[in-house]
């Protein structure tokens, strides 16, 4: 929110005729952006921001890298106070949005995003959760979403010839593959993103909203449905029911061999490949199925909304440079320098060359986000859902802990 005047520069004092602009002066403001450390390449920044100036001769940017931890706090401090120094631009997760723009602390965004920034087109698993209300708060920059990565050794050894189109076909696939000393499936017994891609790919939800009042939603039919897929897709391999994929971590757990596929970001394959560098061209990529041929299935979308403080004293510049990083032109680049999914499906075609890339974009068509009450922050923090998992993949009845968690939901959702 830093403004700056270039000085006036005064001629001698023997010159009476006073002071005045010399040639090229002009009135400039300074844009503070917050970005998050790794989001982008210090090099896509420095081409950005020489040419967003060259472009803009009345605006300076002041880009200033973040650490995810303790964030929260930070944004909501600089959101409150509005200090002189603090940001006009601030990049959040696309989970985030609801909790900054609850307390009526983020600019209103509705009118350039319906009129300029073809909002139509958003992924939803960036757009949606960006909204409060009916009104927009955060633009979508960049996504990320979970894919299979798999081994095209092992599926050549099975007599598998290409991936899988729907979830009968990767069932039956999966359990051709887990055989003798191999795992069809590396799969946590509580990945709960990928429980709720299978649970909206159903049609069902983790919690829904009805007259302002959020109630969970895991014992509804079609949740349960995806509760089920998830059970009979883990029990073809040997993922542990009481852990998520970060225990232990699944990169070192497919690096070892012997496993056929897991689910997971494309970025994932880096850290396999140098656990295990002989896997190098043997690693593939397919969007998570559907119920049907012809449409990847619902995933849970990752990925960051830009946001612009309601206190920012530079509105214009703000709506600027939220306007540039995330219009075609930059917004592609970005995909292109950090194997990220632009904010638009039609924008999908600029990093095909790439297939971990390419297959994530597909399925991010498909994407979602968890749900937009900033009260779900609370759920996380003593996450049910695992709970739920866990009791139904050691041989609980499903309904029954359904009801149970979907009550605790409820009751962490509940305003004070």
């Amino acid at each position: 929110m830093k403004r700056r005047l270039l000085a006036l520069v005064c001629v001698s004092a023997s010159l009476l005729g006073g002071c005045g602009l010399m040639p090229g002066d002009a009135e400039r403001s300074t844009v503070t952006v917050w970005l998050m450390r790794h989001s982008a390449s210090q090099e896509y920044l420095d081409r950005f921001t020489e040419e967003f100036e060259r472009e803009h001769p009345g605006l300076d940017l002041d880009i200033r890298i973040q650490e995810w931890t303790g964030i929260g706090e930070k944004v909501q401090k600089a959101l409150k106070t509005g200090e002189e120094d603090g940001p006009d631009v601030i990049e959040v997760g696309n989970t985030q949005v609801a909790t900054y723009a609850e307390g009526d602390g983020l600019l209103d965004l509705t009118l350039e995003s319906m009129r300029d920034w073809g909002r139509d087109d958003w992924l939803p698993g960036l757009a949606e959760p960006g909204q409060w209300g009916s009104q927009q708060y955060g633009i979508p920059w960049y996504a990320a979403n979970r894919v299979v990565i798999y081994r095209k050794d092992l599926f050549r050894q099975a007599g598998v010839t290409a991936p899988p189109k729907t979830r009968d076909e990767w069932l039956t696939l999966t359990e051709k593959l887990d055989t003798g000393g191999d795992q069809g499936i590396y799969l946590a017994g509580q990945d709960w993103y990928t429980l709720a891609g299978f649970i909206w790919e159903e049609g069902g939800d983790l919690a829904k909203e009805r007259d302002g009042v959020w109630r969970g939603a895991l014992d509804s039919p079609e949740a349960l449905r995806g509760m089920d897929f998830y059970r009979r897709l883990q029990a073809l391999g040997d993922g542990p029911a009481d852990a998520d994929e970060e225990h232990p971590p699944q990169a070192g757990v497919f690096a070892e061999g012997e496993v056929a596929q897991i689910v997971a970001v494309p970025g994932l394959a880096s850290a396999i490949l140098k656990q295990n560098p002989e896997l190098e061209g043997e690693l593939g990529y397919f969007p998570v199925p559907g119920r049907t041929a012809g449409k990847p299935g619902a995933v849970f979308t990752g990925g960051s909304d830009l946001v612009i403080p309601a206190k920012t004293d530079n509105r214009e510049g703000a709506v600027e440079v939220v306007a540039a990083l995330t219009g075609a032109q930059w917004n592609t680049d970005l995909a292109r320098t950090m194997n990220y999914v632009p904010n638009k499906a039609g924008l999908a075609g600029s990093v095909k060359g790439e297939e971990g890339v390419a297959a994530m974009a597909a399925g991010a068509a498909q994407g979602r986000a968890t749900p937009g009450t900033p009260r779900w922050s609370a759920v996380e923090a003593d996450n049910p859902i695992k709970e739920y998992m866990t009791e139904v993949l050691t041989g609980s009845d499903p309904a029954a802990e359904a009801g149970r968690a979907a009550r605790r939901i409820t009751e962490a959702l509940a305003f004070d």
